[in-house]
């Protein structure tokens, strides 16, 4: 038993890492607590200009830090469990085809969707394309939340006006990058590799 003893610790180790952050409210807490996400953080923010509260709160709200998320199954008969709505997947939920597209788009080919910073780096593509693509400031976290659901398309034809529901949950994306930024500006300096960074918008 004592020999299996490591391998088994090995084969749990993968396990405790796709466990979602304890305060998902905190920026500072989620960089502190999981190791190498402040470093994905700001690569993405370099790759594409896009504001690490602001691809974070993104990512809050589609997975809420969740590896493996999956949008719940439909239910038939309210009990049966049926198909889900999407196959979307992952930490930024994005659908297969959009992640294909960021694939091509980037080169990142085996990128996952359940690494955090393939997915950090995923939205801030998508973001990058939303500027190109409708004109949204890559610091507009409400507008770019929009896009992100919508898809560009939809967002350009106004698909989200009348949608109540959809543009609460933008306002509260938008409400949480201003959360963050102010979590993140009073931390950064405590944060690996965050010494000097400032200005988050």
């Amino acid at each position: 038993m004592k020999r299996l003893l490591p391998y088994l610790l090995l084969l749990l180790l993968p396990a405790c890492a796709t466990t979602p952050p304890g305060n998902v409210d905190n920026a500072c807490s989620i960089f502190r607590e999981k190791d190498g996400w402040y470093d994905d953080a700001l690569a993405a923010q370099k790759a594409w200009g896009s504001p690490v509260p602001v691809m974070l709160a993104i990512m809050h709200q589609e997975s809420r830090f969740v590896a493996q998320a999956k949008p719940p199954r439909t239910r038939i008969l309210g009990i049966i469990p049926g198909f889900r709505p999407s196959n979307s997947y992952g930490y930024s939920q994005a659908i297969k085809s959009t992640w294909k597209a960021y694939e091509r788009s980037t080169g990142h080919y085996g990128a996952d969707r359940d690494d955090f910073g393939d997915s950090m780096d995923f939205i801030g593509w998508y973001n990058n394309e939303s500027l190109h693509r409708s004109g949204i400031a890559k610091n507009d976290a409400y507008r770019l939340y929009l896009a992100y659901h919508e898809g560009h398309g939809g967002y350009n034809r106004g698909s989200y006006r009348d949608k109540g529901w959809l543009l609460r949950v933008a306002t509260k994306v938008r409400d949480r990058a201003a959360q963050y930024t102010v979590q993140l500006n009073g931390c950064a300096d405590s944060l690996p590799r965050g010494r000097g960074l400032f200005g988050w918008f």
